[in-house]
């Protein structure tokens, strides 16, 4: 599995310009409300989610975005969902709870996970994971990040997670 140190250096190899902040280590996404005023750009939460048929989810959303995992499963096409088990999550992404990062995609090689980003990401400028470890956080530009994904191939399931509660047709494929 890779680590902080090979993760920045895959970015480096692509282009990317990461800017990664140090700090404590933070485990979910209240505990970063002081550290998270140092850093530009938007701020995640991730998700590891396993729904009733098996199928691996992980989605990234913006720290403030509300997600109702209930209905989330009608939105994106999957069974019932429920948070994956720490023993999984290592399996597949290589990390353990409060490290959960879009970034731990690259420890995904048979691709087992469902990519969800949240539409709010998407768009940003500015985009910040933890870089495989919860005591830092690496900043990339939204390019950046696109560069990221597609050289491992994953095309994100785009969900505007604000709109679900008015339409739940508010994805994009």
């Amino acid at each position: 599995m890779k680590t902080r140190d090979d993760i920045l250096a895959y970015l480096a190899s692509l282009g990317a310009t990461p800017v990664t902040t140090d700090h404590v280590a933070v485990f979910h996404v209240g505990e970063g409300e002081g550290i998270k005023d140092e850093i530009p750009g938007a701020h995640t939460k991730n998700l590891f989610l396993k729904d009733a048929k098996g199928r691996i989810w992980l989605i990234s959303a913006k720290d403030d975005t509300v997600i109702d995992l209930k209905r989330l499963h009608t939105v994106i096409g999957s069974a019932r969902l429920s948070f994956g088990t720490a023993e999984l999550m290592v399996e597949i992404l290589g990390v353990t709870p409060g490290s959960v990062t879009a970034l731990a995609l690259i420890n995904d090689v048979e691709r087992r996970a469902t990519f969800v980003l949240d539409k709010a990401l998407a768009e940003a400028d500015q985009v910040n994971f933890h870089p495989l470890t919860n005591t830092a956080t690496t900043t990339l530009t939204q390019a950046d990040f696109r560069k990221f994904l597609a050289s491992l191939k994953i095309t994100p399931l785009v969900v505007d997670f604000p709109a679900l509660s008015l339409d739940e047709s508010a994805f994009q494929r």
